[in-house]
């Protein structure tokens, strides 16, 4: 009876929420993969994207009404929201809704985080919630949101950050609290040069996910006083959270995993070889991300494609594929697979090796190549023979190269137009 009540309580709070997914960002540290489309719309994990982790996040702990903000080249992530997540039921008010930059208040664009919310105020106001959970669009992880909403609500807070504990030298990324014994925020440095470090553990850090719940009303007069603002930068990391630490309620939610109370999987994939090793990790035999997870499902726009094909068996022509995965619609033709992953529609031809590779939708291998450490953007056409990952200086000319040697390839700097701007 107990649980039943709790559970209740969560679907009344999970109701009375509206989640805005912040989608607009360019992720310039991703080089050439965001060279035409969002950060949050690039490829991930086989048959994803990006943006569906956030979005599945919010089905999965009952918030079925979103809003998804987009702005810097954002068609490919519009085409991916309208087929994929058009599955719910507008007349129950459910529904995962576009908002573009459209000048509905200002005559610019998205100035920052907070501006961007700013600029949907009405559409706020006529939904009406209770409270407004703001997510990042472009984090891999997986979290129920009802339980931090409710840590919310029982904390009476007027603002609640979400946090994990991460490593002082990766803390820069992001913006590092500092807490007292009742997880009230007391200090917030966004992206510091010298982060501060929890007391006792001088080598971790409290870093902000991106993630915060407000209560509505709250919210609205933030956004307003910070519009007013001449000197603010309109964000929620610089200038929101910073500005209301002293004055307001604002808890911190330290993220755990539920079953076992430790550090959960959480990667922020900005950079390449961040993107590289996120994928990589997933064709190990038990990956911190559980891709399989009946409980807690990742829903995407599904392509109808056929099973993945392997043919030939000759000693010196055998289609296979080991410690890797290998999605719908592929054909490994007599060409080696090896620890890597291969999203949909990908063709390798005869006579292949591929090794700790990430290759993208659509992507071609033609005969005799050699691929090792490498990600292939969507599409790319490899010609016959090319060896790619081997010769780091020689990669260096042509494609570009990661510190940790990871080379990424693109249509445009093999040549090819994908995108036909003339």
């Amino acid at each position: 009876m107990i649980q039943d009540t709790a559970t209740r309580h969560i679907t009344r709070l999970t109701r009375d929420t509206l989640a805005l997914v912040l989608a607009g960002g360019r992720g310039s540290r991703l080089k050439h993969l965001t060279l035409w489309r969002a950060k949050p719309s690039v490829p991930f994990g086989g048959k994803f994207r990006i943006v569906d982790f956030p979005l599945s996040n919010c089905m999965n702990s009952g918030i079925r009404r979103v809003g998804v903000l987009t702005q810097y080249k954002a068609h490919s992530l519009i085409k991916h929201i309208q087929r994929g997540w058009g599955f719910l039921r507008g007349e129950l008010g459910e529904f995962v809704e576009l908002l573009p930059a459209q000048q509905r208040i200002e005559t610019s664009w998205y100035t920052g985080t907070a501006d961007a919310v700013y600029q949907n105020l009405d559409i706020l106001r006529n939904h009406d919630p209770s409270y407004v959970l703001i997510l990042a669009g472009d984090h891999i992880y997986k979290m129920d949101y009802g339980a931090m909403i409710v840590h919310h609500v029982e904390s009476g807070a007027d603002a609640t950050v979400a946090c994990v504990e991460v490593p002082v030298e990766r803390s820069r990324e992001f913006g590092v609290m500092q807490v007292d014994g009742h997880h009230r925020i007391v200090g917030f440095q966004e992206k510091p040069e010298i982060p501060e470090s929890l007391p006792g553990r001088p080598d971790t850090a409290l870093a902000s996910m991106g993630i915060y719940v407000f209560n509505t009303k709250f919210l609205y007069e933030q956004l307003i006083r910070d519009a007013d603002s001449r000197e603010s930068a309109h964000d929620f990391g610089k200038d929101i959270i910073p500005s209301i630490i002293q004055s307001y309620r604002v808890m911190a939610y330290p993220f755990r995993d539920p079953l076992t109370g430790k550090q959960p999987y959480w990667r922020d994939v900005g950079t390449v070889d961040a993107f590289w090793e996120a994928n990589i990790e997933l064709v190990d035999v038990t990956p911190e991300l559980n891709l399989y997870d009946d409980e807690w499902p990742i829903w995407t726009y599904q392509e109808q494609l056929p099973p993945a094909k392997f043919v030939f068996n000759d000693d010196d022509r055998r289609g296979m594929a080991v410690d890797s995965m290998v999605s719908g619609g592929c054909v490994i033709s007599g060409s080696k697979v090896r620890h890597s992953l291969l999203f949909s529609n990908v063709k390798v031809h005869s006579f292949c090796e591929i090794a700790d590779s990430v290759v993208l939708p659509g992507a071609v291998i033609q005969r005799h190549c050699r691929l090792k450490n490498a990600i292939i953007d969507r599409g790319c056409l490899i010609p016959d023979g090319m060896i790619i990952g081997e010769n780091l200086q020689e990669d260096t000319r042509r494609f570009y190269v990661t510190p940790r040697g990871v080379v990424l390839v693109t249509a445009e700097m093999l040549g090819q137009e994908l995108h036909h701007v003339r």
